[in-house]
């Protein structure tokens, strides 16, 4: 379960990498993507931080992951000189797409009657025997 504090150090956290990102995309003139960070969960030692993205078009995701990955030294400095008065260590970042936005949008589809399970059972997702 998480403590007050690991909520507060991922609220902080959640906000200036939402502003570094977004900064980056703005100082490349890019246009036509949206990049949100929807959850950021610091482990209990505070050493590491999971950040998860909502990336959209989300076609794009995989390519903007890796892009962000490639250059996590350099957000992750950006984010100590903003958090510097706040932490004395800055947690290791670990960037991951956050789908579940598109689960949901599953459930609604197959809610709908789209793609209904009950009415075509081969949609289910098949358990293997152990």
């Amino acid at each position: 379960m998480e403590t007050n504090r690991q909520k507060k150090i991922g609220q902080l956290l959640q906000s200036d990498i939402v502003d570094i990102l977004q900064g980056e995309i703005r100082k490349n003139g890019i246009t036509n993507l949206i990049i949100s960070v929807s959850k950021v969960n610091v482990t209990s030692d505070l050493s590491i931080a999971k950040v998860y993205l909502s990336i959209f078009p989300s076609e794009k995701g995989k390519e903007i992951l890796s892009a962000i990955k490639e250059n996590t030294p350099l957000i992750k400095h950006d984010l100590a000189q903003r958090v510097k008065n706040q932490l004395r260590k800055v947690p290791d970042l670990i960037f991951y797409i956050d789908d579940s936005l598109d689960y949901i949008e599953k459930i609604d589809n197959a809610l709908s009657g789209k793609e209904n399970p009950v009415q075509n059972p081969d949609l289910l997702y098949k358990r293997k025997k152990s």
